[in-house]
């Protein structure tokens, strides 16, 4: 989605109906217009913008005939050009991995034009410097002695085990921190050559010690861009935010209504505001349905930290609307009133531009959607 003020990519991926599309709108967000397909019939995991030139795309991508790899384009996605080389374990790899699709793309710190990271399944991290041509694997991760108790590469989510998402410090960028399906949140202070949980207080109901040290999954995970030192997690088993210096989460989805719950996917913060955030709850009984509970969508809103929430679903079915949104198809842009996007594996795009106010139908009949990137163009 997007356009010359505030355009975003949305993504899908899953089925052999899959591919890319990037909507463009005019400067009020009233109007959009589609590119693509791109890559009809590819698997496409994320696409990202480098919001450090506002024209490079990256895309991660499995074809079938080149398998998992990486795609970039210069010219706003009309030309593409394949990673020379792309995530992969070495030959001989001790754990006998091998790269099943590229799951998260994130660009380097602001200092440091021309880096990427890429989080993979089986779960793994790798690092560009040459923007995106060449990709190698960060050994202090991938090579950990705990690797395989703390991202063992099967099981995990219906589509394999993943590193769930890149966050990086925009004041210091060897400061990251990792979201992953099977230790909870990685932090490293030295550019990914040491690791270490930082799950206290995060619970995993599922594991016989419901506060471990690791073994939580993470959802998703998000820096306030107004505040780095305020990270909002979306988990299996709720909503957390940390304030660093504290090693300590606090479960903020308690004050969540309890008919609907804490349980989804994405997080997103707001551009500004370091106290607001918005979440979308899917129905997690005792079956996890994974759809909005009682089939009636709704976005939930905080403006004080997590203390209170409040629906918003102006716009959206008021019955019988069963959406499943994925951790990557929910996302904000950076625009005053922010604009805030979802998609659905239904192949519907939502979007708000009054910060979850209202909302409406940009697109449908997409194959199923597995992310949705917001990102201005210059």
């Amino acid at each position: 989605m997007g356009g010359p003020h505030d355009p975003s990519c949305p993504t899908s991926r899953g089925h052999p109906e899959g591919g890319a599309w990037i909507y463009r709108s005019d400067d009020g967000r009233s109007g959009w217009r589609a590119q693509g397909p791109i890559f009809l019939g590819t698997i496409v995991n994320h696409l990202v913008l480098d919001p450090r030139d506002g024209t490079t795309l990256l895309m991660a991508a499995s074809t079938g005939h080149l398998g998992p790899t990486i795609f970039r384009s210069t010219d706003g996605g009309e030309t593409w050009a394949e990673a020379a080389q792309p995530p992969a374990f070495p030959k001989g790899d001790a754990h006998g991995r091998a790269v099943n699709h590229t799951f998260w793309l994130e660009p380097g710190h602001a200092d440091e034009p021309g880096v990427w990271w890429a989080a993979t399944s089986p779960p793994a991290l790798f690092r560009s410097a040459d923007g995106g041509a060449t990709w190698e694997g960060v050994s202090g991760l991938n090579d950990h002695p705990k690797i395989m108790d703390w991202l063992p590469p099967d099981g995990g989510t219906p589509d394999g085990a993943i590193v769930a998402g890149i966050c990086i410090d925009p004041r210091d960028a060897r400061h990251m921190y990792l979201a992953t399906c099977s230790a909870g949140v990685l932090e490293t202070t030295d550019q990914g050559e040491t690791w270490r949980p930082l799950n206290r207080n995060v619970e995993a109901s599922f594991l016989p010690d419901p506060y471990p040290e690791y073994g939580q999954d993470a959802h998703q995970i998000a820096l306030a861009p107004s505040n780095p030192d305020r990270i909002w997690q979306q988990n299996h088993c709720g909503i957390y935010r940390l304030d660093r210096p504290s090693e300590e989460w606090e479960r903020i989805g308690n004050a969540m209504p309890r008919e609907v719950g804490d349980i989804g996917f994405s997080i997103v913060p707001h551009a500004r505001c370091a106290d607001t955030a918005w979440v979308f709850p899917m129905d997690g009984t005792d079956v996890w349905p994974r759809v909005s509970p009682g089939g009636k969508p709704a976005v939930y809103r905080t403006r004080d930290g997590g203390g209170s929430w409040e629906r918003q679903d102006r716009g959206f079915p008021a019955e019988q609307g069963w959406f499943t949104v994925k951790r990557q198809a929910f996302c904000g842009d950076a625009a005053d009133p922010m604009g805030l996007y979802l998609g659905t594996t239904g192949g519907e795009i939502w979007m708000s531009g009054d910060e979850g106010g209202s909302w409406r139908q940009i697109a449908a009949h997409l194959p199923e959607i597995y992310s949705v990137v917001a990102a201005p163009v210059r």
